[in-house]
């Protein structure tokens, strides 16, 4: 079960990203849970070791009862990607690392991908670039200001095991700041879409080098009201990426 004590809380990563714990369709209310916990999941939206938010929270947030949250979790449980500890400190906790990349990890996911990968990486392209383009127009509250430039900060400086889940975070939280539960539902979707691919291939000291200017670059351009310096700095940036991907799938 999750832990549902008074001094449970979300993890740093899931505050305020909202459009992973939106709500699911009722159709198949449990499929979609275990589909949304393991957006929350691999994305690193919380972490490793990392405690998800309270059943009291989840469940409304994702427009579910307590029985099928409790379920998507056993499932999740039972496949290793969460644990559930009892006691004050309690909770559901995840337990999933994404895995070291090997030889030939990429091409396998890719192979799964086929020509999805391009329109992936256009849909990307689109909804990143717009989501900064909006923030960059509409401006930031102080509070959301330092929000933005705290994961800035965060990504800037992490290692290499926890590079991807901060990159992932800074991203999101680009979108979820224009206060768009659909762009952001988007732009989730689309990182969701290329994060197998990115976590099937190295992380590169230069990479993160190259790609820390490019973050610093948007948080500017954002910060300072630019809408077409914003929408250049995620461009130059997500193309990057993209040819980082398609040079190890050479």
């Amino acid at each position: 079960m999750l832990g549902d004590t008074g001094e449970s809380s979300p993890a740093p990563g899931a505050v305020g990203i909202s459009a992973v714990f939106r709500p699911v369709r009722a159709g198949n209310a449990f499929e979609e849970t275990v589909e949304r916990l393991l957006q929350v999941i691999k994305l690193g939206v919380v972490g490793h070791g990392e405690r998800l938010p309270p059943e009291r929270e989840l469940a409304p947030r994702l427009g579910v009862s307590r029985v099928t949250l409790r379920e998507a979790i056993r499932a999740l449980q039972q496949e290793g990607y969460v644990e559930s500890r009892r006691g004050r400190a309690g909770g559901t906790f995840v337990t999933y690392r994404p895995p070291r990349p090997r030889r030939g990890d990429l091409a396998r996911v890719a192979a799964g991908h086929g020509e999805q990968l391009t329109d992936a990486l256009t849909f990307r392209m689109a909804v990143e670039t717009g989501a900064a383009i909006h923030l960059a127009s509409t401006g930031l509250e102080p509070a959301q200001a330092a929000r933005l430039r705290a994961a800035l900060e965060a990504v800037n400086t992490a290692n290499e095991a926890d590079y991807r889940r901060l990159d992932t975070l800074f991203h999101l939280t680009v979108a979820d700041l224009t206060g768009s539960e659909l762009l952001s539902a988007a732009c989730t979707d689309a990182r969701m879409r290329v994060t197998d691919l990115l976590n099937a291939i190295p992380v590169l000291q230069r990479n993160i080098e190259h790609a820390a200017g490019q973050h610093a670059a948007i948080v500017d351009a954002v910060l300072a009201g630019d809408p077409e310096a914003a929408r250049r700095a995620v461009a130059e940036h997500l193309e990057g990426t993209a040819a980082l991907l398609r040079g190890f799938l050479a």
